[in-house]
């Protein structure tokens, strides 16, 4: 909602900036729009245009980049889930109370990630009300903190059962460490103030193309196309930054297939 909300924000800006383009050019006198006054400001806006849309396509590329890293983070996240409930499995019935956190856990991180879609059934987790999407949360932190002081706790009878704790460990760390990545994912590649200067350049540009164009119906209709396309892009880079959500968020299928496992 908010990414498509910033495209019509977006859209609108450029619009009303071709807009007072074509009102300023109609409130000038002809000795300003000359040829030679015209061809200046067609030097000045191909150098506005390839420098935005240089800009322009580093950023969607950078955002793209880093939305590729968040999916490959929790896909492993949630393969790392998986093969820590395998590993508690293979140890025996001491464990269950384990891999009932660890369910626990998975199905919080499912409700709070994709509070939209239908919420885990058949497994308690804390009330995800008002966590977000995104970041650390304390209560799911807590509880993952509790898992790993009760693999700490595990106290083997036997030497197979030893080097399976000891597996179980070393797996642990590893799905800490991977939590921690996509926590950091939240953090991305763009900030705010860039994107507010990135607009800023475009409004000119097409503040620019307003005072150029001839009052024509073709040529507004190719105006209005250019300002269509470009806020497009702009929808595209503000969703791909909300990882989770919108048109291309990350999916919950490789959690939740990570849940069904521990249930089986």
């Amino acid at each position: 909602m908010a990414e498509t909300l910033a495209a019509f924000i977006f859209c609108a800006l450029l619009s009303g900036s071709a807009i007072f383009g074509v009102k300023l050019r109609g409130w000038l006198s002809e000795e300003h729009l000359s040829e030679r006054t015209m061809e200046a400001i067609r030097l000045v806006t191909s150098l506005l245009v390839t420098f935005a849309a240089l800009v322009l396509s580093l950023q969607l590329s950078s955002v793209k980049a880093a939305f590729d890293t968040a999916y490959r983070d929790r896909n492993a996240d949630a393969a790392g889930l998986a093969q820590f409930d395998e590993c508690l499995r293979s140890y025996g019935t001491e464990a269950d109370p384990i891999r009932l956190d660890l369910r626990s856990y998975t199905a919080g991180v499912i409700a709070s990630t994709w509070p939209d879609e239908p919420k885990p059934a058949g497994v308690s987790y804390p009330d995800t009300a008002a966590m977000a999407r995104e970041g650390a949360d304390p209560a799911l932190g807590a509880l993952i903190g509790r898992i790993g002081r009760a693999i700490n706790g595990l106290n083997p009878a036997d030497a197979l059962r030893a080097n399976l704790a000891a597996e179980c460990r070393a797996t642990y760390q590893r799905v800490q460490q991977r939590r921690w990545a996509v926590i950091e994912d939240v953090r991305g590649p763009v900030s705010p103030l860039f994107t507010s200067v990135m607009t800023f350049w475009l409004m000119l540009v097409f503040l620019s193309f307003g005072l150029q164009i001839p009052r024509k119906r073709l040529a507004a209709i190719v105006l209005a196309i250019g300002i269509v396309s470009i806020s497009t892009v702009m929808f595209v880079i503000t969703d791909l930054e909300t990882h989770y959500g919108g048109l291309f968020g990350i999916p919950s299928t490789s959690m939740r297939d990570a849940l069904a496992g521990m249930a089986r």
